[in-house]
């Protein structure tokens, strides 16, 4: 059975990301930092479904953790599937955004991002056959007000998935992004009255988890075998 690790396990986007691998067989390892009490409730209904799964938790901003976890997890066998959805926000206008607010955010997407897969890439590369996915954002492709930060650590990620692409493309492995707009959670509905919606996004309704998580299996599939490099919207039209 392949294994994948889905960063940020916890959120909306990345318990549905979860849900969609377990349902594809895949056994899935659900990584969270703090509220671990939700990656258990995850982990646990992945079980009571019939699927295989396993919680893990380390702070991917600190390097050394990070790759002790990681190292930990390869004692098994390899990860053949990464998903990179853990992120943060902190937003404020740059001129008045703090050092923490800027490093805060930097670290967690694209700093993780590193941490995580740099110590799973040669294992993964031996087997000849991998995914990688990173969830980035609508923020990082066009921008947003007060998001400097955000904007920053999501587009990085673009930079960095198309040189990987380039660098793993014939050892079998596929690197993409997923970038939702605006999807169903606590934070979309509490910044958002329904008209502002309709007038944001031409298809008039926010996303849901589970959309963004059929992107992502399908890049995790034997489909997607063709396709690296790439930059996949989930934004209503948005942009």
């Amino acid at each position: 059975m392949k294994r994948a690790l889905v960063t940020g396990g916890n959120s909306p986007i990345g318990i549905a990301i979860c849900q969609e691998l377990s349902s594809m067989d895949f056994h899935v390892l659900v990584h969270g930092h703090q509220h671990q009490e939700r990656c258990e409730d995850v982990t646990k209904q992945l079980i009571e479904k019939g699927g295989s799964a396993e919680s893990i938790y380390c702070d991917l901003t600190d390097p050394e953790t990070t790759e002790h976890t990681m190292n930990k997890i390869l004692e098994i066998g390899p990860i053949q599937v990464i998903v990179h959805n853990a992120g943060i926000y902190a937003d404020a206008p740059l001129a008045g955004m703090t050092t923490q607010q800027w490093h805060q955010v930097i670290n967690v997407s694209l700093n993780g991002f590193f941490h995580v897969t740099q110590p799973l890439l040669l294992p993964m590369i031996r087997t000849r056959w991998g995914r990688i996915i990173t969830i980035s954002s609508l923020s990082g492709m066009i921008g947003h007000r007060g998001q400097t930060n955000y904007s920053a650590a999501k587009s990085g990620l673009h930079g960095a998935t198309r040189s990987l692409a380039t660098e793993v493309a014939s050892r079998g492995i596929t690197v993409n992004v997923v970038a939702p707009g605006l999807i169903q959670s606590p934070s979309t509905e509490n910044a958002f009255t329904v008209e502002q919606i309709e007038s944001m996004v031409p298809m008039k309704r926010v996303g849901q988890p589970e959309e963004v998580a059929s992107v992502v299996g399908f890049l995790a599939s034997e489909k997607a075998s063709y396709l690296s490099g790439q930059i996949i919207g989930v934004n209503g039209a948005m942009a």
